[in-house]
């Protein structure tokens, strides 16, 4: 039996819409989870952050052990009290920068050894320990298993290697967390980008059994249309009844086609990166605040948003404080750029409901395909 309840109240093809019931809330699926890397969903509050709706953030594992250090957080009353933020947070494992910055790690059969790009010093990372530092110190709700992400493009032989080492630390997570009735743990699926990888690591953590199940190994540079490709087969390999979350993604149109394929929960850095570098998400596609053209324009990002960062100030305005490099600027851009993301999930959660939600995709890429 799962820790969290996870009610599916409605599906329209492939795409569903439901509950993931937590103690410290509900998760309405889909659901986007902001980043918050270092304990911060960079440039917001954390209220700013709920204002736009969102249930749940992400916190990751690696940075935290470094900076300020997981038994640090746990003395000062766990990652919650430590920010401030009440509602649920997922964590990752540590496991991404295996890839991101293999030229300070190593990974072998009985944990990944890191160089600190802070300060160089050698810290080592095992399943066990990934499983207590998210578990035990940080305190999250939803704990992810260690797992290796490996680079794209891969060779079928490398692919397999990384899915069957991600297959054995999913066992030794599942041991070192045991059953909680407060957290939960999930697993990753891993292949890259071939089918029978995919279907074999499928089979494997659906036999340890885990609480929910993510889908790793994407947007990783592989592109839109192969991230696509892969998903029409990988999320409907995962067990039906439990959340499937897909890993890192990413732009709006990638979440509406990763729903359309059955996929429930979603992180990205995108929206307060792009927010920081004068980069707003629309309806209609993103902008960027940076061109010359938005000078004189009164119109606000989006007079029907509740987010006051969309609502209340002109594109005019956040093309000068962009222009001025005003710390305001990546503020609210952050800001909107996460209502954006919250209020794209709550259409789709609608749009399903409601039976409708093949036109909403329709409709969706057609405005975004457009813009790119």
């Amino acid at each position: 039996m799962a820790a969290f309840p996870f009610d599916i109240s409605a599906t329209d093809g492939s795409a569903r819409t439901g509950v993931l019931r937590t103690p410290r809330g509900d998760i309405r699926t889909p659901a986007f989870m902001p980043v918050g890397t270092a304990a911060t969903v960079k440039a917001l509050t954390v209220d700013q952050v709920k204002q736009t709706g969102a249930d749940i953030i992400l916190g990751n594992t690696y940075h935290l052990m470094l900076r300020p250090g997981a038994e640090r957080v746990k003395r000062l009353g766990g990652l919650h009290r430590f920010m401030r933020w009440d509602g649920p947070i997922l964590t990752d494992s540590g496991g991404f920068q295996v890839m991101s910055l293999s030229d300070i790690s190593k990974v072998k059969e009985d944990a990944v050894t890191f160089a600190s790009h802070i300060d160089g010093s050698k810290h080592v990372l095992s399943p066990e320990r990934s499983i207590e530092i998210q578990a035990d110190l940080l305190g999250s709700d939803i704990v992810m298993q260690l797992d290796e992400c490996v680079a794209w493009p891969a060779e079928e032989a490398r692919a397999r290697e990384g899915m069957e080492l991600s297959a054995r630390w999913a066992k030794r997570s599942k041991a070192a967390f045991g059953t909680r009735d407060t957290q939960a743990l999930f697993g990753i699926q891993q292949g890259s980008t071939f089918e029978h990888l995919r279907r074999e690591s499928s089979e494997r953590l659906t036999e340890i059994g885990f609480d929910g199940y993510a889908i790793g190994g994407l947007a990783v540079g592989e592109g839109h249309q192969a991230m696509c490709d892969t998903l029409d087969y990988a999320a409907g390999m995962l067990p039906s009844d439990r959340p499937r979350y897909l890993m890192g993604v990413g732009k709006p149109i990638d979440l509406v086609e990763a729903v359309a394929r059955g996929v429930d929960m979603f992180d990205c850095v995108l929206p307060t990166r792009s927010g920081r570098h004068g980069q707003a998400w629309t309806w209609d596609g993103p902008i960027n605040l940076k061109a010359a053209r938005f000078a004189e324009m009164d119109e606000p990002l989006d007079p029907d948003s509740d987010c006051p960062a969309s609502r209340d100030y002109s594109k005019a305005y956040l093309h000068h404080l962009v222009r001025a490099e005003e710390i305001l600027g990546q503020v609210l851009l952050s800001w909107h750029n996460i209502a954006f993301f919250q209020a794209l999930t709550a259409a789709m959660r609608s749009a399903i409901a409601e039976g409708r939600f093949e036109q909403f995709r329709h409709d969706f890429r057609a405005r975004h395909l457009a813009s790119d």
